[in-house]
């Protein structure tokens, strides 16, 4: 393995073992746990960021990189972090297939790889995966849209966004949106406004990756704000008035959704919009508060980061960690921790709160 010089993992690195800090000259404790995420720059990365401080104080030597957006400074970061001795990597991968060639490096000195949230794909070096169950948060968005349309309606309008195509999650999100309405565009109920391989596939209840793939390209937003509003709006220009009226939009996240819901609510020709999130994100929250966002799908990341550390504590101490299914890369069914999650709507937004997921103060309007 290429080392790396000592000044650049202690610029790089961002320690969060209570005891170890890595700055030149500082005596460095054992580092036993890799994480790898994708970026800094988006608030749910953040949440992940601090609850894994919370979960690992005192437990091991750990070291948390970002790879900002970059598939090359993620393998630079798998690297730096080989060199430091890890037994156990955690990594969120910014491209699920690029970053196969960093784990088989990670497995080619005897680490343990667990993918945290996102699966690494075409791969048999990936031994685990902690996971939200994806296609349960495509679904229980699909199922939120088709509850909000008026009874033995036809022809309402659906428009279709998805994250990003170098994301397998972003395939689960869409198959699992896809099992609840494509009967119900199959049938007339919706009648997609913005995508015409969609329309063109909509008869299958069933998309091989392929055909997913060719609707997901057209309608990716690559998780991407200024991607999904210029998307957004391009779909608005290009549909006529009587496309638009009362919308159901999918939006995959909830940055998206916020990018997306601005869109139409500036346009004079959409009355109203029923629209989808995920990630309970505090600005997203207060979007559902004021009414301009519609629901978000949470995923506590406290539940995620735990189930994460007490599968990387348990491979520590030699023993097989609790798993609850499996996925299939590509390449071999992993093996697959699986969290739970629950849709929040203004309703139950204080769930949010109570739980100590969002502090109060953060949130205007939020009702006692």
């Amino acid at each position: 393995m290429k080392k790396i010089a000592r000044a650049a993992v202690a610029v790089s690195i961002l320690c969060m073992a209570a005891s170890t800090v890595f700055a030149g000259g500082a005596k460095e404790a054992k580092v036993e746990v890799g994480i790898v995420l994708p970026t800094r720059d988006e608030p749910r990365w953040i949440q992940d960021e601090n609850q894994f401080k919370k979960e690992l104080e005192g437990k091991a030597g750990v070291s948390l990189l970002f790879s900002q957006g970059d598939s090359g400074k993620e393998k630079q970061n798998v690297e730096a972090l080989l060199n430091q001795g890890i037994k156990v990597l955690i990594i969120c991968p910014q491209d699920a297939a690029a970053a196969a060639a960093a784990v088989e490096a990670a497995k080619k000195d005897k680490v343990t790889v667990i993918c945290y949230d996102r699966l690494i794909t075409d791969t048999k070096a990936v031994d685990y995966y902690v996971t939200f169950d994806s296609v349960a948060v495509g679904e229980a968005q699909g199922k939120f849209l088709l509850d909000r349309v008026t009874p033995g309606s036809k022809g309402n309008s659906l428009y279709l966004y998805a994250g990003a195509s170098s994301d397998n999650n972003a395939f689960l999100f869409f198959q699992g949106a896809w099992n609840i309405l494509q009967p119900k565009i199959a049938d007339g109920t919706f009648v997609i406004r913005n995508s015409d391989k969609a329309v063109a596939l909509q008869g299958k209840a069933k998309l091989a990756h392929d055909e997913e793939s060719v609707i997901i390209n057209q309608i990716t937003t690559n998780w991407d704000f200024n991607e999904a509003k210029k998307k957004a709006a391009d779909n608005l220009t290009m549909a006529s008035a009587k496309d638009k009226g009362q919308c159901f939009i999918l939006a995959p996240n909830d940055g998206t959704a916020r990018s997306i819901a601005d869109e139409f609510a500036k346009d004079p020709a959409v009355t109203g919009y029923v629209i989808t999130g995920q990630d309970s994100e505090v600005a997203s929250v207060q979007y559902i508060i004021d009414g301009k966002q519609t629901m978000t799908v949470w995923k506590n990341t406290k539940t995620l980061a735990h189930d994460a550390i007490e599968m990387a504590t348990a491979i520590l101490a030699g023993k097989k960690p609790v798993t609850t299914g499996s996925y299939n890369n590509g390449s071999r069914d992993v093996p697959a921790k699986q969290t739970a999650v629950t849709v929040i709507t203004k309703d139950n937004v204080k769930l949010l709160v109570d739980s100590g997921y969002i502090t109060a103060d953060k949130l205007t309007g939020l009702k006692k």
